[in-house]
């Protein structure tokens, strides 16, 4: 690799067929029969998730052996690795609500975490046909691909630098949750005056914001480190930040509580983090 290739290219591409093979596993269920089962805490979960997993485990194994894997199947199942400052998360079916409903917001997310913060990320939509990734600082970048594509290495995609955009407070657009809205969410929208709202499924409402589709994205309730991991990843490459509502950047490691995030909202650029926090809150 050269000192001009991004950072994490070179685990892109160890990682690229496995995340590929994923979707393909995937789109064979999708719009199919299948047995739906549910997970203690009330989610869906069917063999499309599990098998994926097995697939995106191994190949981590491959291409980093020393590096922990903290997966959303195996963790729920009690199979969580003692993690230290470096570990991988994994959501293998990121939407597995829209996926057993026909919908095609769906992803597979794979992402680094250093230090408590995402430093690495890959987001597949299958269904979509395109692919996010954070490849280092400032090296996020959007490919359509798919899932029967017959690539092994990103310089075979037609890769395009995405950025978010700078916001107009006059005219702003939130994506929410598709399955996960709540009244306090519908509040938080009232009082930070959003013009446009979308709703859309899984870590896709990252890449919106990374593409520069949308401002901000405001997630009150409970959601895991694994959901949202690969998404912030490649939304911080793009420009973004993540943050708790007192400011604070979000942060990845939460093992003694479950791997579960604080409410936060993901916000374009972060000046406009610096405004909204300031002149709304949840009273």
């Amino acid at each position: 690799m050269t000192t001009d290739e991004p950072a994490y290219l070179d685990l892109a591409d160890r990682l690229l067929p496995a995340i590929l093979s994923a979707g393909r596993l995937e789109m064979g269920y999708f719009r199919s029969a299948m047995e739906v089962k549910h997970k203690a805490d009330a989610s869906p979960v069917t063999a499309a998730d599990h098998e994926a997993e097995v697939l995106l485990h191994a190949a981590l194994l491959r291409a980093a052996p020393d590096v922990p894997v903290v997966a959303e199947e195996a963790a729920s199942a009690g199979q969580i690795p003692l993690i230290g400052g470096r570990f991988f998360l994994v959501d293998p079916l990121d939407g597995t609500r829209s996926f057993v409903s026909g919908n095609p917001d769906f992803t597979v997310n794979v992402a680094l975490i250093e230090n408590g913060r995402p430093t690495f990320g890959v987001v597949y939509a299958p269904a979509h046909g395109r692919i996010y990734a954070a490849l280092g600082p400032d090296a996020a970048i959007e490919a359509d691909v798919a899932a029967d594509a017959e690539v092994s290495r990103y310089r075979q995609l037609q890769s395009r630098p995405i950025r978010t955009r700078a916001p107009d407070l006059s005219c702003l657009t939130a994506v929410a949750s598709r399955n996960h809205n709540n009244a306090e969410t519908e509040r938080m929208l009232t009082r930070f005056q959003v013009a446009e709202r979308r709703n859309v499924g899984s870590s896709l409402k990252f890449c919106m914001l990374a593409r520069g589709d949308a401002d901000l994205y405001p997630r009150l309730g409970a959601i895991n480190e694994w959901d949202t991991a690969a998404g912030h990843a490649v939304l911080q490459a793009a420009g973004g930040t993540v943050t708790s509502f007192d400011g604070a950047e979000l942060g990845y490691g939460n093992a003694a509580g479950g791997f579960l995030h604080p409410d936060f909202i993901a916000w374009g650029r972060a000046t406009l983090a610096v405004q909204l926090l300031g002149k709304a809150t949840l009273s």
